[in-house]
């Protein structure tokens, strides 16, 4: 469960990300909003996972999804370019995740 719960909250952290960049320095309510819910959110289930799991685990994965969600959101989007290499380290970061869940 604690990892279930850990991955559901690595994913709010795209989602709190990427708010926060939409809310225009917190000035936009809607943004800001659904920064703040999901910021809670996955700073919840985050604190919840760390009872369970290691806390360099549960932090590198937390960090790990967020970052490859928000990265590939972004270039889906048009946000941020697209490159052959950005896709290939944003693999490495999965790797890395799933690699740390396997030796767990």
């Amino acid at each position: 469960m604690s990892w279930l719960i850990l991955v559901l909250s690595g994913v709010l952290e795209a989602v709190w990300a990427t708010a926060l960049g939409r809310s225009d320095g917190l000035s936009r309510l809607a943004p800001s909003l659904v920064f703040a819910v999901s910021v809670t959110l996955s700073m919840l289930g985050l604190a919840y996972a760390m009872r369970e799991l290691p806390v360099g685990t549960s932090y590198a994965v937390w960090v790990g999804i967020g970052a490859s969600l928000t990265v590939t959101y972004a270039m889906v989007t048009g946000a941020e370019s697209a490159s052959l290499v950005k896709v290939l380290l944003l693999l490495m970061i999965v790797s890395g995740v799933a690699g740390l869940k396997i030796l767990h």
